[in-house]
């Protein structure tokens, strides 16, 4: 039985303010990486992780500010009505094609992202096995827990490759994230102004359980892992992510909606749309509305530089404090970077405060096998009736809007694309096929050869439908500034 805890925080605070019941399509990809192999039965892993709300769960989560409301409790309970269109075990697949996608009542949906996210380890093991069997002891010889040697041997099992001796060295890990937490207060000065937001680029619950006690060891007390902070008595945070912005269609609402739906101090996420355009201006709106609050604002992608020293001024002129909160791959350099622009600025220490997820927990065992060596991401792609997608100032975290599914091409004549992301409904392409409904064999693994051809192919190009709701929202977005 899952706990409902076995999330990010600001999961909850979405829900709350949010709308817990409505149907929603969530999928799950990888940007980059190279074609893998589908290594296990995700509709199942999905079915086995519906979570429950165990006794005493709700008071803990209410007396941090994650109120269960009704609608959240009855999302919950929904887990037979899920659809799931899942790419079957040993399928190969290219890099942005939707591995799987999910649709069903909104806060039950979204709640799957950290779980689902951890499975892009699975994936580059799976891969690292038949491509490139020759470096596969050189990478996976030392785990960081027994539950992360646990899932490379299922790995290496499914795939019908023999598995090198492989050594748990749980102190060594501990050691390596105690010493990376310890260098950034050496900088920072201030343990407070550090939380940890690793739950998503962790392999796995136990070696983020390891993870988050070499912080606390260490000082940092805050952590976005909630099962985590409750057994470590630490502290949960989180406020929002960019599907709670795509919901409402725009800044403004979406974080009115945030500030007047859930009690505390909102974090406004200023890049969904645009962060100059649109999620600046909107948050200090709001901010003005209400100066003596003490909200944050949240830089994600594009030229972060830039975008705070713009914040900044705007704050100075118009006599606003926000604080700064830093997250998307921030490491020691880029710490130092931006504590001199604090510096320079004049912003006190304790209105900048950083989020640290990779550079925290990928120490140790597949270093190189990280989350962000694939770019896993789990994105809203239609809420309710309407397709919505993720633009933000970097191109290349583009998302894909609606229901996608993946048409693969079979025995079309050269010149034509390998790959098609369609939409649920959409007539198959002549001389296609809707890769989730035809299955291979589960006894036969892919040719090694198959996957290098397939990951050296163009990109998956976009269906009719898929292209025509991507210009209406890109069209709906130019209308907004």
């Amino acid at each position: 039985m899952i706990s409902i805890l076995v999330s990010d925080g600001y999961k909850f605070s979405m829900a709350e303010a949010g709308w817990p019941l409505r149907n929603e399509t969530f999928y799950y990809s990888h940007r980059f990486g190279g074609a893998m192999v589908v290594p296990l039965d995700i509709e199942g892993f999905i079915r086995r992780h519906i979570p429950t709300i165990h006794v005493g769960e709700a008071e803990y989560l209410r007396g941090h500010d994650y109120e269960l409301g009704a609608a959240f409790r009855a999302a919950i309970g929904l887990g037979d009505k899920l659809k799931i269109t899942a790419l079957p075990k040993f399928s190969i697949v290219k890099p942005r094609e939707p591995i799987v996608s999910i649709t069903g009542p909104s806060a039950l949906v979204s709640w799957f992202e950290p779980l689902l996210l951890q499975l892009h380890f699975r994936f580059q093991v799976a891969r690292l096995a038949l491509v490139t069997a020759g470096a596969l002891k050189n990478e996976i010889q030392v785990a960081t827990c027994e539950s992360e040697k646990e899932i490379v041997l299922e790995t290496l099992d499914a795939v019908k490759v023999k598995a090198p001796d492989i050594k748990v060295d749980t102190d060594g890990y501990f050691k390596g994230v105690l010493a990376r937490v310890k260098a950034l207060i050496e900088i920072l000065k201030d343990p407070n102004r550090i939380f940890e937001v690793g739950l998503r680029s962790a392999t796995c619950l136990e070696q983020h359980e390891i993870a988050l006690r070499a912080c606390k060891e260490a000082g940092v007390i805050r952590t976005s892992n909630v099962l985590g902070a409750q057994r470590l008595d630490m502290v949960p945070v989180g406020t929002m992510g960019h599907e709670h912005v795509q919901r409402y269609g725009n800044d403004e609402d979406a974080f009115r909606a945030m500030r007047d739906r859930r009690p505390g101090r909102s974090s406004y996420l200023l890049d969904t749309f645009d962060t100059f355009l649109s999620g600046i201006p909107a948050a200090f709106k709001i901010l003005q509305e209400n100066p003596g609050h003490q909200d944050s604002i949240r830089y994600d992608s594009g030229d972060k530089k830039s975008q705070y020293l713009y914040a900044v001024a705007l704050a100075k002129e118009r006599g606003l404090s926000p604080v700064h909160i830093f997250e998307d791959a921030f490491d020691l350099e880029k710490t130092k970077d931006f504590e001199e622009l604090r510096a320079f600025t004049g912003v006190p220490s304790s209105f900048q405060h950083y989020g640290y997820g990779g550079f925290i927990v990928n120490h140790g065992g597949s270093r190189s096998l990280t989350r962000d060596n694939v770019a896993a991401n789990f994105k809203l792609s239609q809420t309710g009736p309407k397709a919505t997608m993720k633009f933000s100032n970097d191109a290349a975290k583009e998302s894909i809007p609606g229901r996608p599914v993946v048409f693969r091409r079979m025995g079309a004549p050269d010149g034509e694309p390998v790959s098609i992301i369609g939409q649920e409904g959409e007539k198959t392409p002549k001389g296609y096929f809707r890769r989730d409904e035809l299955a291979y064999n589960h006894y036969c693994t892919p040719d090694p050869y198959e996957i290098l051809a397939l990951g050296q192919a163009p990109e998956p190009v976009l269906s009719p439908e898929t292209k025509s709701l991507r210009d209406q929202l890109l069209a709906k977005k130019r209308a907004m500034f």
